[in-house]
C-alpha cells in the first residue's frame, strides 16, 4: 500500500520543487479537509459580478489623510494653537460620536492637541475638482477614475490595525481569515497555471497569513519580482531534467489514482491532484510573469521604472498587472513593511511622506492608466488603503500620531464610480462625520463587485459577527 508518508517523502526528494502554498494545499487536502463537515463553495459567484480581479495596495504605517486625499486648510490656519483654542474644541468631546477621545498624555504629561499645519500644498484635479495633495500628482491625474472614501474608522490604535484592515477583526479577538482568503475560498480560479491569490512585498509577522480557520490552502502565495527566484521552493534542490520532472509528475498522478481505487469516496482526491498539477505548472508560469523582457520601454517608464526611487514599486505593480492579465484573482501588495511600517510618521512627517509618495505615486498612476488602456480597469478593482490615518495634532514637534477615528481609502475600476469623494471628516480631519464606514464596509463592497455575498460563505460553527460582514457602499458603485 502507498502510504501518505511514503508519498510525501517521494515529493520531498523528487526535486519537483513546488511552492509553499501548493505544499500547504496538499497537506490540507490530505488531512484537514477530510475532517471538515462542511464543503467549500462551488467556485461560482452568487450573482453576476462586475469585477474579475482585485489589486490591493496597502501602505504600512498609517498614511496621513490630511496630507494625501483629504486636505484640511484649517490645520494651517490654526496651526500652533491647541484644539481648545479653536472653533473645533468640541471634537475632543467623547460623547460627540460615542467614541473615546484621541488625545492622550505623552511622556511629559502634556496632551498632543496642538494643531500641526499641513506639510504640503494641494490642488483640485480633473473634471471632478477633487482636492489631492501635491505629493501624489500621478494619482491626482487619474482622480476621475477614483472613488475616495474619506470617512473610514477602525478600533486598533496600534499597528495590529494592519491585520484588522485585512481581516476586519481586532487582533485581541483572535485570528481570522483576510479578505483575500475569503475571495480565494469563494471563487474558482480564472487560470490553470497560476495561483488565484498572490502576495507581493514584505509582510510583518503579525500580518503574514491569510487562511487561518479556512486552512493554509487559502493563504496567499508570496512572490518576488525576480525571474531567477520568484517563489520559495520553485527551484529544485539539485539539477533535474525536464524529462525527469515529467516522469515524476506522471508517477505522482499514478500513485494518486491507485489511492483513488483504495478510497473511491475520498472527496479531496481530485483537489489534491489538481494542487500537484498547479505546483508543476507554476514552475514555468511564475518566472514568466516577473520577466519584463517583452514590455516596452514606454510601459516601464509609465510605471516609474526609469527612476531609482520608484523602480522597485513600479516593478511590483507591473507584475501585478501581468498577474491579473493572466487571470490571477487577488493580488495583495504591501508597501513599506518593517517595524511599524514605513509610513509611520511620529516625527519628520514631511520627509517621511514625501519620500514614500515618490516611491509609490508614479507606479500607482501608471497602473491605473495601463489597466485602463488595455481594457482591464473595468474588470479589475484597485484599492489604496492604510491601517489608519494620522492625528490633526502634532507629535514630537514635526510628526503626527496614529489616528483611528477618520481616514481615507480609495477604490477604482471594477464597476466603481469615478471622480467622487464619498463621506467626510470634520474641518480638521479628526472624526469621520458623514457616511462613516468601518473597514469591513470596504470588504463588503469588494465582495459585492466580485459577485459574492459574505453570509453565504459562512462555515457551520464559525458564525461571524454582523460587523464582520460590513455593509456595501452602494453610493460609490456605478
Amino acid at each position: 500500500m502507498i502510504t501518505q508518508s511514503t508519498r510525501r517523502s517521494f515529493l520531498t526528494q523528487s526535486g519537483l520543487g513546488f511552492g509553499s502554498l501548493a505544499l500547504s494545499t496538499m497537506l490540507l487536502k490530505d488531512g484537514v479537509a477530510r475532517e471538515q463537515a462542511w464543503r467549500p463553495p462551488t467556485g461560482e459567484p452568487h450573482f453576476p459580478a462586475k469585477a474579475k480581479s482585485v489589486i490591493w495596495l496597502f501602505m504600512n504605517g498609517g498614511v496621513s489623510q490630511m496630507e494625501s486625499f483629504d486636505p484640511k486648510p484649517m490645520l494651517t490656519k490654526y496651526g500652533g494653537k491647541t484644539i481648545s483654542e479653536t472653533p473645533f474644541a468640541d471634537v475632543q468631546n467623547p460623547d460627540k460620536l460615542a467614541i473615546e477621545r484621541l488625545v492622550v498624555p505623552d511622556g511629559n504629561g502634556n496632551q498632543r492637541n496642538t494643531l500641526y499645519p499641513l506639510q504640503v500644498g494641494y490642488r483640485k484635479h480633473g473634471e471632478s475638482g477633487i482636492e489631492i495633495s501635491d505629493w501624489f500628482p500621478h494619482i491626482a491625474r487619474n482622480v476621475d477614475k477614483l472613488a475616495i472614501v474619506r470617512s473610514m474608522w477602525t478600533t486598533d490604535s496600534n499597528h495590529g490595525a494592519q491585520t484588522q484592515f485585512h481581516s476586519g477583526r481586532h487582533m485581541n479577538d483572535g485570528e481570522f481569515p483576510t479578505l483575500g482568503a475569503w475571495v480565494h475560498y469563494g471563487l474558482g480560479s480564472l487560470n490553470d497555471n497560476l495561483p488565484q491569490f498572490v502576495s507581493l512585498g514584505p509582510r510583518e509577522y503579525w500580518n503574514n497569513r491569510d487562511g487561518f480557520y479556512l486552512g493554509p490552502a487559502h493563504d496567499a502565495v508570496p512572490l518576488r519580482v525576480d525571474p531567477k527566484n520568484p517563489l520559495d521552493f520553485s527551484q529544485s534542490a539539485r539539477p533535474v531534467t525536464e524529462r525527469s520532472r515529467t516522469i515524476g509528475r506522471h508517477l505522482l498522478t499514478k500513485l494518486n489514482r491507485i489511492r483513488e481505487g483504495e478510497y473511491p469516496n475520498d472527496p479531496a482526491l481530485e483537489a489534491r491532484i489538481a494542487s500537484y498539477e498547479l505546483a508543476f505548472k507554476m514552475q514555468k508560469s511564475i518566472p514568466d510573469v516577473v520577466d519584463f523582457a517583452d514590455e516596452t520601454e514606454e510601459t516601464k517608464s509609465l510605471y516609474g521604472m526609469d527612476h531609482e526611487h520608484s523602480k522597485p514599486f513600479g516593478m511590483t505593480l507591473l507584475a501585478a498587472r501581468r498577474l491579473v492579465e493572466r487571470g490571477v484573482r487577488f493580488v495583495q501588495i504591501q508597501h513599506g513593511a518593517g517595524g511599524a511600517g514605513r509610513w509611520d510618521a511620529h516625527s519628520g512627517l514631511k520627509n517621511n511622506h514625501q519620500t514614500n509618495a515618490l516611491q509609490v505615486d508614479q507606479p500607482i498612476g501608471g497602473l491605473l492608466e495601463d489597466l485602463d488602456r488595455r481594457g482591464l480597469l473595468d474588470e479589475t478593482l484597485v484599492i489604496f488603503a492604510s491601517e489608519f490615518g494620522r492625528t490633526p495634532g502634532s507629535q514630537s514637534s514635526n510628526g503626527r500620531d496614529h489616528h483611528i477615528f477618520g481616514f481615507s481609502v480609495w477604490m477604482a475600476g471594477g464597476g466603481i464610480k469615478g471622480g467622487i469623494a464619498h463621506g467626510a471628516t470634520d474641518e480638521i480631519g479628526f472624526h469621520a462625520v458623514e457616511n462613516r464606514h468601518y473597514v469591513t464596509d470596504i470588504h463588503a463592497t469588494i465582495l459585492h463587485q466580485l459577485g459574492l455575498e459574505s453570509r453565504k460563505l459562512e462555515i457551520p460553527g464559525r458564525k461571524r459577527l454582523d460587523i464582520d460582514h460590513g455593509k456595501v457602499i452602494h453610493d460609490i458603485i456605478a
